[in-house]
C-alpha cells in the first residue's frame, strides 16, 4: 500500500475534554466519556478501538455532532460545532461529512442506485457516478434493487458507496465491515483508506485490530478514557496496549 504524503499540521477536527454521561431511570448518571482529547488531521485515517462499552461509538457520535457532549469543545475546520444549532449542524453534515452506520440507514422505498445518489439530490449537487460507486464495492448490476432485496452485507456496501460517492471532507465509519465477509471487508477498508487523502479524512471505529492498523493513528479507549494513542501500529501493538489496560483496570 502506498505511504500517504506528510499530513497538514492544522487538524480538520479538533476535540478537547469531551465528556458524556447518561442517566438510567433513577440510578446515578453513568459516565461514558471522561474528558477525551483527539485531533483528526487532513488526509489521515484515525481508528478508535477498545472493549465493548468503552465509549467508542459515543465518541464518534459526539465528534460528528449527532449527540451533544456534556462538556468539552469540538471544532470542525476551525468552527466550533458543539454550540451550533441543529439546522446548522444538519447543513454541515449534509455538505461536508459522511457516515457509515452499523444499521445502514438506507431508504427502503428507494433502489440501491437512488440511495447512493440521495445525498447529492438533497444538497442539490451534481449526481455522482453511481454505477462506478456501486462497482467499487462489488455491486455492479444491483443498482435497481431495493434494500429489502439485498443481504445485510450488500446493504452495508450500498451505504458505503453512498458515502464515498459524495466525497465528503470527513467520513465517520462505525464498524463498517461488521456484516461483511473477509474479502469484501478488505475491499471496503481499502476504499476508506484511499479516501483519506488531501483534505479528506476518515475516522473508523472497529473491533478488528487488522482494520485498525490500516490507520495512520489509533486511539485506544477503556472505560470512557483514552489510555493510549499509537502511530501506525501493528495489530500486536494495539493488542498489547489493550491487555495492559485490562490488567491495570483489574488491579485497581
Amino acid at each position: 500500500m502506498t505511504i500517504p504524503a506528510p499530513l497538514p499540521a492544522v487538524p480538520l477536527l479538533h476535540a478537547r475534554g469531551v465528556t458524556k454521561s447518561y442517566a438510567v431511570r433513577r440510578a446515578p448518571a453513568a459516565t461514558v466519556l471522561s474528558g477525551i482529547d483527539v485531533d483528526v488531521r487532513q488526509g489521515e485515517m484515525l481508528s478508535i478501538v477498545g472493549p465493548s462499552g468503552s465509549g467508542k461509538s459515543t465518541l464518534l457520535y459526539c465528534l460528528a455532532g449527532l449527540e451533544r457532549a456534556d462538556a468539552g469543545e469540538i471544532a470542525f475546520d476551525g468552527t466550533r460545532i458543539d454550540g451550533l444549532s441543529q439546522a446548522r449542524l444538519a447543513r454541515l453534515r449534509r455538505d461536508r461529512i459522511g457516515f457509515v452506520f452499523q444499521s445502514y440507514n438506507l431508504i427502503p422505498s428507494l433502489s440501491a442506485a437512488e440511495n447512493v445518489a440521495l445525498p447529492a439530490r438533497l444538497a442539490r449537487r451534481r449526481t455522482p457516478d453511481v454505477p462506478a460507486a456501486l462497482s467499487a464495492v462489488g455491486l455492479s448490476g444491483h443498482g435497481g434493487k431495493r434494500p429489502g432485496d439485498l443481504s445485510g452485507g450488500q446493504q452495508q456496501r450500498v451505504a458505503i458507496a453512498r458515502v464515498l460517492a459524495a466525497a465528503p471532507d470527513l467520513v465517520f465509519a462505525d464498524e463498517p465491515t461488521g456484516a461483511l465477509d473477509t474479502a469484501t471487508g478488505g475491499q471496503v477498508l481499502d476504499l476508506l483508506r484511499a479516501h483519506a487523502t488531501g483534505r479528506r479524512s476518515v475516522v473508523l471505529v472497529t473491533h478488528d485490530l487488522d482494520a485498525a492498523s490500516l490507520a495512520d493513528r489509533t486511539l485506544i479507549l477503556r472505560d470512557g478514557a483514552a489510555v493510549a494513542e499509537l502511530s501506525r501500529p501493528m495489530p500486536s501493538d494495539i493488542l498489547d496496549v489493550l491487555h495492559a489496560a485490562e490488567r491495570t483496570g483489574a488491579a485497581s
